[in-house]
């Protein structure tokens, strides 16, 4: 009736704030889960912004994501909670389960005849490009963990500088 509308230019909060919701949401996690992964980064030697994606990128549910044995984190997160992995022998069922460089992933015993994962395989077929920090072996449904994430291996459409300076306001 009265027109559009007007759209403002948007202010540097609302440019922070987006970039943390959007990774907050992308790695669903919940508001206080995400500001102890940025103290804990802040806390760290290395830059805050890389340190935050690195400890998102080493959670249990990314990667089976990252892996291709989840289609999404969000499957990934309910495999790992299922307790459908073990890490290092040990059924795990925390999705967060930071892991560190030499662990080994692999689904348990009794799951491994489950259909889920050959239809993950088939859907992401040759396409799904795996980090190079990670080593897949579809055949035994493995994972492991050949270094830490560095800043080429993190989702390119984040700018963590912008979480940061929302968080050190």
């Amino acid at each position: 009736m009265h027109g559009a509308k007007r759209q403002g230019k948007m202010t540097e909060y609302a440019k922070q704030l987006r970039e943390k919701q959007k990774a907050k949401r992308m790695f669903g996690l919940s508001e206080s889960q995400f500001k102890k992964y940025y103290d804990k980064a802040d806390r760290s030697k290395d830059i805050t912004g890389d340190a935050l994606l690195g400890l998102l990128e080493r959670r249990l549910d990314n990667i089976l994501y990252r892996s291709g044995f989840a289609l999404t984190r969000m499957q990934g997160r309910q495999f790992s909670s299922h307790g459908i992995f073990r890490v290092n022998g040990k059924r795990i069922n925390v999705p967060s389960c930071e892991l560190r460089v030499g662990d080994i992933i692999e689904v348990r015993e009794s799951k491994k005849g489950s259909a889920v994962f050959t239809k993950n395989q088939e859907a992401l077929g040759e396409a799904h490009d795996v980090p190079s920090w990670l080593k897949v072996d579809p055949k035994k449904l493995t994972i492991e963990v050949l270094e830490l994430p560095s800043k080429q291996h993190f989702e390119s459409i984040i700018e963590p500088q912008l979480i940061v300076e929302f968080y050190s306001r």
